[in-house]
């Protein structure tokens, strides 16, 4: 790989890292699921960083590389309800009662 760290930070778009480490992409996907995949990809960036700070250049570009089409491979078969990676997707809806929450009067009376 001849890219450099310095040129990865620069990247800014989604589809600037799928082209910087030349992988092939659905725009469709990448479009319906842009600040997902790019969240989950930070995710990874920041455990590979963590876990492993004594890696090269080249083999955190590998690293980085690998992390990005586990991300986009996620929002392949998956969605962002259930990945729920932002704040919004954990929040529960005001004035809202999931089933889950009704319990019928038997269950009431034998507690």
């Amino acid at each position: 790989m001849s890219a450099s760290l310095d040129e990865f930070k620069q990247l800014v778009d989604a589809e600037e890292f799928f082209q910087f480490f030349n992988l092939p992409y659905d725009p469709k996907i990448v479009n319906v699921n842009r600040l997902h995949i790019l969240k989950k990809f930070s995710l990874y960036i920041q455990e590979i960083d963590a876990n492993q700070p004594g890696l090269s250049s080249a083999e955190k570009l590998s690293q980085y590389c690998q992390a990005l089409q586990n991300a986009y491979a996620t929002f392949v078969d998956s969605n962002a309800q259930e990945q729920k990676l932002f704040k919004v997707f954990n929040q529960k809806p005001k004035n809202v009662v999931t089933l889950t929450e009704i319990t019928s009067d038997s269950e009431v009376e034998s507690d």
